[in-house]
Formats: C-alpha cells, structure tokens, sequence
C-alpha cells in the first residue's frame, strides 16, 4: 500500500458546504433582519443582523458556545454564505447578545413566521384532517452551575424547563421560550399561547388548510388556558349586505385541544365502587377485561369550562388490577385513572380515536431531545437568563431551517441513501447536508463552491441550491 501524504494546499477548503444552503434560507428572512438594524442600530462594528445570521450559522453546525466563532473569523465562505459584511469575534458576539438579549428576542417569532409562510412547507397532517400543535416543557440540566434562573426542575435536576411548541407532525418549532427551573408548566402559558396559535391559524390557512389540534399534557390542565384557547376561535359575524365583496385574508382556522386531565385527589377506589354499584342501570358503563386479573372502564361525561361554551366531552378510563403482569396476586386492587378533556365531537372521535390522538402527541419528545443533543443546548452558553433566552429563540429558527433543509432534500429520490421515512433527524440533515467538503473558487469575478466528484450529496445540493436562488454558484 502507498502511503498516504498530508500537507496543506493553498486554495481554500470548506468542511461545511451546506452553510450556503443556509445563507437562502437566511435571505427569507431579509425584510426582517432590515427591521432589526433599524430598531437596533451600532454606531459602528458589526451590525445586528449579523450577530443573527453570525449565531444562527453556529448553531446548524451544532454548536451553540461563543467561542466557536473563532474558528470562523477568517473564513470567507462562512461570512460569504451567510450574507454577513462581518464576522464577530466571540467577545463582541457575547457583549452584543447580552446587551441586545430582550430587543433580538422581539424579532423571534416573526423571523420564524417569515420563514415558514415563504417556504410553505409540508407540516403534516393527522390523517383525520386537523394538523397538531403540540405544546410541552423539558426539562435542561444545568446543574453544577451558578446561571441566573437554574432551579430544581420537576426531574429531579437542576437546570431550566423551557417551553416549546411544534407545528405539525414534523416538528417544525414556532417557539422555544426559556423558563426558569423551578416555573410550573401553566404559568403564564397564557402569554405564550396568545402568540403561538394565531401564529399557527395564519401558518394553517395559507399552508395545510386545515383545523388546528393543540395537544396538552396534564400539567396544562387549567380553566384558563382552556378559555384562552376557545378565545381564539374566529368570530362568525355575517357581512353587511349593502357593502361589495371585498378580497380578504384567508379565514383562520377552528382551533380543538386535547388536554389530559389531572385526576389530583380523586379516589380511584371510590370511583370503581360507583361503576359496580351502577352496574345495572340503564347508563352503567361496561368493564372489559382484557386477561385475568385485569378490567378496564371505558366512558366519557360532559363538562362545563368556564369561557367554553361549546360542548366539551373528558374521555375516563379506569383500569384495576388484582393480579399483576408477572401472575403475582395483590392484596389490595391497584387503580389508574386517565382522562382526557376535548372540544372534539362525538362524531367522527370516538372514545378510542381520542385516546390515540393524545398518544401521538409523544411524538414531541424527539424533538426536545433534537434541540438538547443534536444543537448542543442540553447546557445553555451564558449566565444571563435573557441572553440564553436569545439563544433559545435562535435555536427555534436554527431547527427550522435546518427541518425545511431534510424535508426538502433527504425526502426524494436524489437523496443520499437512507432507509425510508416521513421525517429525517436533525443530526442527520447535519451529517449528510451540512457537513459536506467544498472548495472555494474564485474566478472571473465570481465565487464558485467546488463540490467532491465523490460526493454523494451533491446531486440533491444542487438541486435545493437552484430552488432556493443562487447566491453562490455551486459546481
């Protein structure tokens, strides 16, 4: 075997070429950042906008601490794929978000709503036709360290609890608001709800189409968030008959929920007695039993929610068991109780179709574990409650494009060879469109990204690159 020589060339080499895949997706959000610099502008340095595109760059790789800018400071491409006139260094990059923590913040959720509504991508939804918001806390483990907001959070760590809420059955983030450890999941939800679901309707109406399903856990199980969600239901109000049709905007969409009910200090042994009891009544409800020593109660009751006055049904389900799963008879029965509050109706969702539709809402835990390992946001980078607020919200616009780049590139026939899915990870959007060598070229006035004969994604780069507009050309 011949040796293998290693020396350094003099031409310039990338190891992330798909950050010119990331510089369209930034360009989307043009009309915003311009708003940025207006609200906040420098006298001088780098600009905001680039502290923005400069972060956001960071984080697609994976890397979320200050000082990997660094690294990047004399890199043309990095700078020249992400529209930037200048890259910070890792002390402005830290001095400016700190100081510019709660003004950036403001820009989030436009820059995400931008995004989204330019690319209009597939959200996925139920096949019962309602596409699923789902709204959860995790919990990000911080312990060992003095952070502004680090508190005990409900595993048991110490650390923060954000807030997050998907689109879809894809994943797609329209918030990653931080929370400090030790807040209780529905305080001040209020406050986030009354920015994520008119964000969504406007998302649904000129996208899917379709009803939105916000998805709750029980620690969400709240008369007001309930009358907060009913509130945002659109108002039917018949149009005057004198005035001339007029265009408007698409109508919002209805907006249902599940929420899981919180049983609190209901006896559940009570609860079983009352069933027998009404065992022969005309309403008894039916106990099945699915192996010895096991019987399940299945039923629903109506509900009144203050601030709801549609019909709102709480599926019940209670399961006792006298002989455990290994055989072992108990001395006493054991007694689980599950419910589920919804606004929707009898007809199409049964009791079981309820059931199934608040399981699938697990699904969002893929995603809490995306943004914790896959952008390295299990330990925030600042000691500043409202700069890692920042980097949350970053985060937020980070996973997105980083989602549009693998539900629009891994997906196809052109893709990379992987097994068949409906959605790729975002560490594997990382590994087969980020991470890619190119080489930079300069050449009759132009700046050529050389992509490997050798690679295997480079069919599937070209192709979003001339989707998305070439502002680089690629070769």
């Amino acid at each position: 075997m011949r040796p293998i020589l290693v020396k350094q060339l003099d031409y310039e080499l990338t190891p992330t070429a798909g950050l010119a895949l990331v510089g369209h997706y930034l360009n989307t959000l043009s009309p915003v950042l311009t708003r940025i610099d207006a609200a906040l502008p420098v006298r001088g340095g780098v600009a905001n906008s680039d502290i923005v595109r400069s972060y956001v760059g960071l984080l697609v790789q994976g890397k979320s601490d200050f000082d990997a800018i660094e690294n990047l400071r004399g890199d043309r491409f990095f700078r020249q794929a992400l529209g930037m006139a200048q890259t910070p260094s890792s002390p402005t990059l830290r001095q400016r978000m700190n100081a510019q923590a709660a003004g950036l913040s403001e820009h989030s959720a436009p820059m995400i709503e931008q995004l989204l509504a330019r690319h209009a991508p597939d959200y996925g939804v139920l096949p019962c036709g309602w596409l699923p918001v789902d709204i959860d806390t995790f919990a990000m483990d911080n312990s060992g360290s003095a952070k502004e907001g680090v508190g005990r959070t409900y595993v048991g760590v110490d650390g923060y609890c954000p807030i997050a809420t998907y689109l879809g059955s894809y994943g797609f983030c329209l918030e990653l608001s931080l929370r400090p450890g030790t807040q209780h999941s529905a305080k001040h939800t209020e406050d986030n709800l009354r920015v994520v679901i008119p964000m969504a309707q406007r998302l649904s109406a000129t996208g899917a189409h379709a009803p939105l399903l916000v998805r709750l856990d029980s620690g969400f199980d709240s008369a007001l968030l309930m009358g907060c969600l009913e509130s945002m239901n659109p108002r039917v109000e018949d149009p005057p008959v004198e005035d001339p049709p007029v265009k408007h905007q698409p109508a919002l969409p209805q907006v249902d929920w599940i929420i899981k009910w919180n049983p609190r200090q209901t006896d559940k042994a009570e609860m079983a007695a009352q069933l027998d009891a009404a065992i022969d009544s005309a309403d008894a409800v039916t106990w099945a039993q699915p192996r010895p020593g096991k019987r399940v109660a299945l039923w629903e009751t109506q509900v009144s929610i203050e601030g709801v006055k549609r019909p709102v049904r709480r599926v019940l389900r209670l399961t006792e068991r006298t002989i455990g799963a290994n055989g072992q008879h108990l001395i006493l029965p054991e007694y689980e109780l599950d419910g589920w509050t919804t606004t929707l109706a009898q007809k199409p969702f049964d009791r079981e179709q309820i059931i199934a539709l608040y399981a699938d809402h697990g699904t969002h835990e893929q995603f809490h574990a995306e943004f914790k390992t896959d952008l390295d946001l299990t330990r925030l980078p600042s000691g500043k409650f409202d700069t890692n607020t920042l980097v949350c919200h970053l985060a937020a616009v980070a996973m997105n494009i980083l989602r549009l780049m693998g539900q629009s590139g891994l997906l196809g026939p052109d893709a990379p060879v992987r097994h068949r899915a409906k959605r790729r990870r975002i560490k594997t959007v990382m590994q087969e469109l980020i991470y890619r060598a190119g080489r930079l070229i300069e050449h009759g006035r132009q700046l050529i990204l050389g992509l490997g004969a050798n690679d295997r994604s480079a069919a599937v780069f070209l192709r979003m690159n001339t989707e998305l507009g070439s502002g680089i050309g690629v070769t």
